[in-house]
């Protein structure tokens, strides 16, 4: 149980930030005890693609913080969030047999555990894509770095707690998940309020007063 909510806390850090989660399961993996890797998944502490992951995340990182390039860079990360989500969730999740978590790798077996993965993630990245125009335009595009610096801190937290910590996983995401969707249901409050208001110039005499 509590490996399917380590799967399941670090997909959910990779719908807001791809790299952080898989940075972090390949340092862990190389330098602590905390998550034992199986074969399978390995490849995640070799020292190239830990470089290769620290690049991507500072690049990642910058562009999520200009406003107008962000929503770009949500359209790239639309597939490499979920792919994310998928590899640390069967990374993670290592309560599954041996055989079952290694069969991940070589398509001989359960995908479920990816393909859970991949849910999670594409639901967060969603929800984040739809959450940050509104964030912006309530900060007049100030607020930009600001919402992504706290979306790299979520991702981070979310993460180690996954690790060290993934009773609280039930608690946490949940959390996140209703602070986007405030931040949708913002979004669409003021494109309401927008069309009301254009609907009332455009009357003949809207504009007028007694």
């Amino acid at each position: 149980m509590l490996e399917l909510l380590t799967g399941a806390g670090l997909a959910s850090a990779a719908g807001l930030n791809a790299y952080v989660p898989l940075l972090l399961v390949g340092l862990v993996a190389r330098f602590t005890g905390l998550l034992d890797l199986s074969p399978a998944w390995q490849w995640l502490e070799h020292p190239v693609f830990l470089v290769v992951l620290a690049v991507l995340l500072v690049v990642e990182m910058g562009a999520d913080k200009v406003p107008g390039l962000d929503s770009a860079n949500d359209i790239v990360q639309t597939l490499i969030r979920p792919t994310s989500g998928g590899i640390t969730f069967g990374a993670g999740a290592s309560s599954l047999a041996p055989d079952e978590v290694a069969s991940l790798a070589d398509g001989s077996g359960s995908w479920a555990p990816v393909f859970a993965g991949v849910c999670i993630a594409l639901l967060l990245h969603i929800a984040k894509a739809l959450a940050r125009p509104v964030l912006n335009a309530l900060t007049f595009g100030t607020g930009a770095p600001v919402v992504s610096t706290l979306e790299d801190i979520s991702s981070t937290v979310v993460a180690v707690l996954a690790i060290v910590v993934p009773i609280l996983i039930i608690v946490v995401v949940p959390l996140i998940v209703v602070l986007l969707v405030w931040a949708i249901r913002r979004r669409r409050r003021r494109k309401a309020a927008k069309a009301a208001g254009a609907a009332g110039a455009a009357r003949p005499g809207g504009g007028a007063s007694a």
